[in-house]
């Protein structure tokens, strides 16, 4: 049996089951956007594209 870990939908980067279970709705698996994402914020219910460079 292969145990699936979640991945950020924007790009494919792992994520842990306690960020997915956090930053996702009831119902889906994988997180829209994740911390590795510099080009997208969450903005709510839904995600956009940031407006100022994420400095990490």
């Amino acid at each position: 049996m292969e145990i699936q870990m979640p991945e950020c939908q924007n790009c494919g980067s792992f994520v842990t089951d306690a960020y997915a279970r956090v930053f996702t709705p009831r119902g889906v698996d994988d997180p829209r956007v994740c911390p590795d994402c510099k080009d997208k914020i969450r903005d709510g219910s839904d995600v956009r594209k940031a407006r100022s460079p994420r400095n990490n």
